[in-house]
């Protein structure tokens, strides 16, 4: 890594308006996040068109605080990383336009980056990564196992067929209404219950590592429902203690199995998703028999979307010599091999 290589990250690929300066990949001079979740609470879930106008109004006043806050200047940059995608075209398309603007207006090298590969850097804001390693990527829109040899090398081993888990926690979280965002609520039931309702977990093939949620999101629903027209009363505590489990338990089972196939020195956890506690403790119990793999799980502050994630990605590819032109597009569909 250059000496002194500061690297800005611009994220909006949802509902955060988010922008950080990042010095030599793992430091981080300033974490701005403008948070919308007051706006689309009332909706039950993100507006698109409302999250764009949020952007819209904060983009520049985020990315002078964070300069502020880094004591930087744009004379100090080195490269402008952006969220080229996926996510939400509308939200993405601000990013990426304030990222051109500043990088065209102040000749600084412009740096598209994934979002998910952002969740996985997240990571090395915490400890070094060491090849090969194993990310878990459980957010609202993934659920992913992700294979790396080297860095910036993204082998998907494992995905979602249908609902990502985030996903089915903020429906699972309507039906038991819960506010928005779910996951939180899900998870602080969960432990004030106790899994008494059984649940189905979809393995799928014997070789796979995909993943599966729809089907259990559907029991949750029946089983609710059912008990109403039986005139019965379920606990939703024990509800969403049972809905976790089968969450966690495929999650973690998956994971070590594929960490010992592919002998890997890290397994990393990423994505909003790893803020659950509940699969945090279980990820750390199951890997305590394996000291031969180091588990990493990002502090809360990084699990959500931020820049600093952004720019750490960034600063990998500003080392390897990679660049986006100022054709820079937001790319909803993003392929994370590619």
């Amino acid at each position: 890594m250059s000496d002194n290589q500061i690297i800005m990250g611009i994220e909006t690929s949802c509902d955060e308006t988010a922008v950080s300066i990042v010095q030599n990949g793992r430091e981080i001079l300033s974490n701005v996040v403008a948070s919308q979740i007051e706006s689309h609470k009332r909706f039950g879930g993100v507006v698109p068109e409302i999250a764009s106008r949020h952007h819209v109004e904060a983009i520049t006043l985020v990315i002078e605080e964070a300069l502020k806050q880094a004591d930087k200047s744009f004379e100090d940059i080195d490269g402008i990383a952006v969220t080229e995608g996926p996510g939400l075209v509308g939200a993405l398309l601000i990013g990426v336009n304030a990222a051109k603007a500043v990088a065209f207006a102040h000749d600084i090298p412009l740096l598209g980056v994934h979002h998910i590969a952002g969740h996985i850097y997240a990571n090395q804001l915490v400890e070094e990564l060491e090849f090969p390693l194993l990310a878990l990527v459980v957010s609202g829109g993934h659920t992913e196992l992700v294979y790396m040899e080297e860095h910036a090398s993204f082998k998907v081993i494992g995905e979602t067929r249908d609902d990502a888990a985030g996903e089915a926690y903020d429906k699972v979280a309507r039906t038991l209404n819960l506010p928005y965002p779910g996951g939180p609520h899900i998870d602080r039931l969960a432990h004030e219950g106790t899994a008494t309702i059984d649940l189905p977990r979809a393995w799928l093939e014997e070789d796979s590592y995909d993943f599966s949620f729809s089907g259990l999101k559907s029991a949750v629903i029946n089983t609710l429902h059912n008990a109403e027209q039986r005139g019965e009363t379920i606990d939703p505590k024990n509800l969403a203690a049972s809905f976790q489990e089968s969450v966690i338990d495929v999650l973690v089972t998956k994971t070590v199995k594929a960490a010992k196939e592919y002998k890997v020195e890290q397994v990393l956890l990423a994505g909003g998703v790893a803020a659950n506690k509940g699969l945090r403790a279980a990820l750390e119990h199951a890997f305590s028999d394996m000291p031969e793999v180091k588990l990493i799980i990002p502090p809360l502050s990084l699990c959500t979307d931020n820049a600093a994630m952004i720019a750490a990605v960034g600063s990998v590819l500003y080392e390897k010599g990679k660049r986006s032109s100022y054709a820079l597009n937001a790319n909803p569909g993003l392929d994370i091999e590619r």
